[in-house]
This record gives structure tokens, C-alpha cells and sequence, in this order.
């Protein structure tokens, strides 16, 4: 039994413990004899999450865990040699049960196997019986119990409201754990890196050649092999860069039309269109740079007898800018339109213009969103990979030229990364200090555009 077909007869449990607890609640209001302390939905909120919240934590957990426990019985059906051999034999033998279990067959298999499957499938299906008696039970129970605790003097908004904290809470729990673990990973493979490769060889470098001889491991010896992360950043900055340039004017002074000068009917029409470029695939982006804008830059370098490289910076820094015009446009009209019209009227009463009360009063109010809208583009900018891959290219060179072939740091992380890989190799490893920096990076971009923000804010009635 799926996680999901189990979720649903909770919900139903927890939907009939509502109803019964705001019956009574609308029963007791409307005799009128005794004062209620809550509005009488809210006793059916209580019944219902009290039958519901703990019951699907209880299946979260139970449906988390038989599969720990499952890989640990296994291990009585491998034969010595998968036991006594290393994490890669014992992953093997393990797929080749789990695909038996699937129902996926791949010619004759070992008897200990078909053992092993015959023998998962079994303690599956107990374990379905068990965790659904386990949490239909706990959720009847759990019902019964908060039903019994209803009483006029119950308060129950309040047990509502601390369900609905410890709720959110969690939700917020999820995000920052989920932040920590993924610098955490990045982090300790990044220090396996920094063993095999001196860190100021990385950071300093100026040439990106991680390929090495033959299948010599890195750090067995020698090797021509060379991590200097300049050239990547150099082209990260630059195609970010030319993607600014493009992205801010445009997307700023669209958000100034749509927010000032546009009437309703044209902002109804022009502002889904802008937010639709957010849309679009970055992939579909990454066709066009390199079927249309990446000729035509070309074309035009060739007729005014400047060379330009078939994949250049300026090319995929161009589609980059168009595709984050969406992310300074929509975010800078909001805060735009968030500026108080009273200041408006205020600098219409002093005799400005429009374009004066715009320049000197809407503007300098807005400057901290505007500010975050730009970083938050920057930010987009330089996570992006498909239309570097596809328009700019895979060459690490250390150019500021825009009319040269250059990569990003997303784009050799993916390189690396892709098909079979080592993960004792300092080339492997490479991809997770790279995306260290990266962090580092984007997180300081973060810092920047708060510290702007606290400088220039202002709250307004």
C-alpha cells in the first residue's frame, strides 16, 4: 500500500472528527446557555488536525523506516563474496533484488536472489497491514481523545493556533536544514578536494584543465591536470555582465511604463506577456542563442571586420538578459506600485512633473526593492547553464573580451558531473569546490543587497 492510499482514509477520519466537533460547537451556540470560549469552528479544527497531524507524522516515519530495516534483514540472503566486498558489490546485489521486487527480470538469477525478493515482497506486505492498523488506529484514537476534551471552557483557537505554529515552524525547520545539509555536502567534498589540490592553486589559478592522463587518480602522483577557477569566474562575471546590461534598463524602465504611464487596459496586456519570458525553458532559450543570436552577432562582427567567436560571451550574455527581463520588470513594478500615492500628490503639489515626481520621489522611495529585484536577477544570471552550454561553450578561457569563446562555473560543474564518475578523482571533486565558491558568491550578493535595503528603507503610513 502506497504512502498516499493511506493518507486519504486519515483525511476522511480527520474530516469526520471536524464535523462532529463543529456540530457540537454550532449545537452548544445555539442554545445560548453556556458561553463558549472559541467560535465553534474551531473545535472541529482541533478534532480534526488532533485525528489527523500525529497519524500522518506516525505513517511518515513507519513508511520512512521499514526500508532501513528491510536492507538490514537482507543481508542474511547475500553470499560471503557480496558481504565481505566493498559498497559497490553490495549496491549491485541490492538492485538486482529490488529490480526481482519491482518486477523487473533481466535473465536467470542467483537462487539467493530470488530469495531475497520472494522474501521483501513478504515482510512488504506485513508491513503495509501493519502501518495501516497502526495509524488508522492512532487517528481514531487521537480523534476520540480531542473529541472527549471539547467543552465550553475549552480553548480550543488556542490548540489550534500552536497546531498551526509548530506547523509552520517545521516548514521553516525543513528549509534551514535543507540549506545546512547541502552547504554541509558541498562543504566535506570540498575538503577532500582541497587534500589532492593545493587551495591556492584553485583559487588563484589561471588555467582550467582537469582532465588527466589515463585512469591515474588524482593524487596518486603527478599528472598534468590543473584546477584554477579564474577563467570560469572571469566568464561567469562577464556573461553575467552583458546579461545586467540588457536585463536592468529594459526590465526597469518597463516596470516604470506599466507602474506610471500604462493604462489598465494596456498593463492587463503587457504584463502577462513580460512574466510569460519567465516562463519559458531555459533549454528553448539556450536553441535560440545558438540557432539565431549567435550568427547574427557573428554576421555583424564579420561586416564591421571585428572577429567574433562562433560561441561568444555577447551572444549568450544577450538571451540571458532577455530571459531575466521578467525578474527586474515584475519585482520593480510591485515595489513601484507599493509607494504610497500620498507622496505622489505631495510632489504634484510642489509643481513637479511627472517624470520629476517620478525621478526624485518614486524612485528614490522604491531604490531598496529595485536594488533586491537587480541582485535577485544577478543571482538568476549566474546559476544559469543551458544557454552558456549551448551558445557560449565549454572553453575555460581567461578573457574579458565579450566577443570570445568563454564558460561559467555551472556550466564545467555539469560537464564534470555528467555520465560515469569517479568520486575519488580530484576532477570529480573539482565540481563540488566550484559550487563552494559559488555559494559563497551568491550568498554575499545576498548579504549586499540587505545591507542596501537596511540603508536606504523607509516606512511610510
Amino acid at each position: 500500500m502506497s504512502l498516499t492510499s493511506l493518507i486519504l482514509p486519515l483525511l476522511v477520519i480527520g474530516a469526520i472528527y471536524f464535523y462532529l466537533g463543529l456540530h457540537w460547537g454550532r449545537r452548544q451556540w445555539a442554545l445560548g446557555s453556556v458561553k463558549l470560549h472559541s467560535l465553534p469552528r474551531y473545535y472541529g479544527f482541533w478534532t480534526g488536525l488532533v485525528a489527523t497531524v500525529p497519524a500522518i507524522l506516525l505513517l511518515i516515519f513507519l513508511s520512512l523506516g521499514d526500508d532501513f530495516l528491510f536492507k538490514s534483514m537482507l543481508k542474511q540472503f547475500y553470499p560471503s563474496d557480496v558481504l565481505d566486498g566493498d559498497i559497490v558489490a553490495r549496491a549491485i546485489a541490492f538492485t538486482k533484488v529490488m529490480n526481482l521486487v519491482e518486477g523487473v527480470r533481466f535473465g536467470i538469477q542467483e537462487p539467493w536472489v530470488e530469495a531475497a525478493a520472494s522474501a521483501w515482497i513478504g515482510w512488504q506486505k506485513l508491513a503495509d497491514l501493519v502501518i495501516a492498523s497502526v495509524t488508522i488506529g492512532c487517528s481514531l484514537v487521537a480523534g476520540i481523545f480531542a473529541y472527549r476534551q471539547i467543552s465550553p471552557t475549552f480553548r480550543a483557537r488556542n490548540g489550534v493556533e500552536r497546531i498551526i505554529l509548530w506547523a509552520l515552524i517545521a516548514c521553516s525547520s525543513i528549509a534551514i536544514f535543507t540549506t545546512i545539509g547541502i552547504v554541509l555536502s558541498v562543504l566535506f567534498e570540498s575538503i577532500r578536494f582541497f587534500k589532492l589540490i593545493p587551495i591556492q592553486d584553485f583559487i588563484f589559478g589561471l588555467e582550467w584543465n582537469p582532465q588527466f592522463e589515463g585512469a591515474e587518480r588524482a593524487g596518486s602522483g603527478g599528472g598534468t591536470a590543473t584546477y584554477g577557477m579564474l577563467p570560469m569566474f572571469a566568464g561567469t562575471f562577464l556573461i553575467s555582465a552583458v546579461a545586467i546590461t540588457v536585463a536592468v534598463p529594459v526590465g526597469l524602465f518597463s516596470a516604470i511604463y506599466l507602474a506610471e504611464y500604462a493604462s489598465l487596459k494596456t498593463r492587463s496586456v503587457v504584463k502577462p506577456l513580460l512574466e510569460v519570458l519567465a516562463g519559458v525553458p531555459t533549454v528553448v532559450y539556450g536553441f535560440f542563442a545558438a540557432l539565431t543570436v549567435a550568427p547574427f552577432v557573428r554576421s555583424v562582427g564579420s561586416s564591421l571586420g571585428i572577429e567574433v567567436a562562433s560561441e561568444s560571451a555577447l551572444a549568450a550574455g544577450l538571451v540571458m538578459g532577455i530571459m531575466i527581463i521578467p525578474f527586474v520588470s515584475s519585482l520593480s513594478d510591485d515595489v513601484i506600485n507599493a509607494v504610497p500615492q500620498s507622496l505622489r500628490d505631495a510632489a504634484y503639489g510642489l509643481g513637479s512633473t511627472k517624470s520629476e515626481a517620478i525621478r526624485q520621489v518614486v524612485l528614490p522611495a522604491a531604490l531598496p526593492g529595485i536594488v533586491a529585484a537587480i541582485i535577485l536577477a544577478v543571482s538568476r544570471a549566474i546559476g544559469e547553464t543551458m544557454i552558456v552550454v549551448m551558445a557560449a561553450g565549454l572553453a575555460a578561457n581567461l578573457s574579458f573580451n565579450p566577443l570570445d569563446a568563454v564558460t561559467t562555473v555551472t556550466s564545467q560543474i555539469v560537464t564534470i558531473l555528467s555520465g560515469d564518475q569517479e568520486f575519488e578523482s580530484a576532477k570529480t571533486l573539482s565540481a563540488f569546490a566550484l559550487a563552494l565558491v559559488l555559494i559563497v558568491v551568491t550568498l554575499a550578493l545576498n548579504f549586499f543587497a540587505l545591507q542596501i535595503v537596511k540603508k536606504y528603507r523607509e516606512q511610510y503610513d
